[in-house]
């Protein structure tokens, strides 16, 4: 009977281990077409701008989730333009008009967490945020786009695929290195990890208590003390 359910655990821990992947976690980042040289209090401006999951990708559910805009906040004062779908994947517009002063500008990104853009400052422009995220960097990319697409394109990538192909075709102006590197990991969200290791450390609690019942209770044979456990 021990032996039975020291198999048993074995295969639930080779099974259920490999299982719980470290997710990458779900995120995304704003990028803004290119902006007025100067912001002028109450004029309107139209603002164009792409929401990219994990930065590099237009998001894979569904459309209604995605009500994305841009906002600004002054204390306790919020101001939120809605946006709207442009033709291409991931593109967005939406016209702002901004009274005097120093606005924070965010990014309202659907399901995702909003995405600080920088300090717009009226009469002025807008000083950019610091990217919260790593940058894409080594591997390959894919082009959903045509001529029109985002203009941190292809963000350093050293291949890009053609979306619905698997042609490769060298990056504008940088050279092919030897291997890619791997992919950014949201080091922000390990719950595969933690998930993993609960796992591991049940597993170890029960067949330790196993083995120490199995002590007390019976002696101890060479042959009990034999497991063979087939896979």
């Amino acid at each position: 009977m021990t032996r039975r359910i020291l198999a048993a655990l074995a295969v639930v821990a080779a099974v259920l281990l490999p299982a719980v992947p470290a997710k990458a976690g779900a995120w995304a980042v704003t990028e803004l077409d290119p902006l007025p040289a100067t912001f002028e209090p109450d004029v309107t401006y139209t603002i164009g701008y792409w929401v990219l999951q994990h930065g590099t990708h237009p998001f894979e559910g569904p459309e209604s989730e995605m009500q994305t805009g841009l906002r600004l906040t002054q204390g306790s004062k919020v101001l939120d333009f809605p946006g709207k779908r442009l033709a291409e994947p991931a593109h967005f517009t939406t016209t702002i008009q901004v009274p005097e002063g120093k606005w924070n500008l965010e990014a309202m990104q659907g399901i995702f967490q909003p995405y600080p853009l920088g300090v717009l400052t009226v009469p002025g422009g807008l000083k950019a945020a610091p990217p919260p995220f790593p940058n894409q960097t080594g591997g390959t990319v894919t082009d959903h786009w045509g001529p029109v697409k985002p203009p941190g394109f292809p963000w350093d990538a050293q291949y890009v695929v053609k979306a619905g192909t698997t042609a490769v075709v060298p990056a504008p102006s940088q050279a092919p290195a030897p291997a890619p590197a791997a992919a950014p990991v949201d080091e922000g969200r390990p719950w595969g990890y933690v998930a993993g290791g609960v796992a591991a450390g049940v597993v170890a609690v029960l067949l330790a208590g196993l083995l120490r019942r199995r002590k007390a209770t019976s002696p101890v044979t060479e042959e009990e003390n034999t497991f063979v456990i087939s896979r």
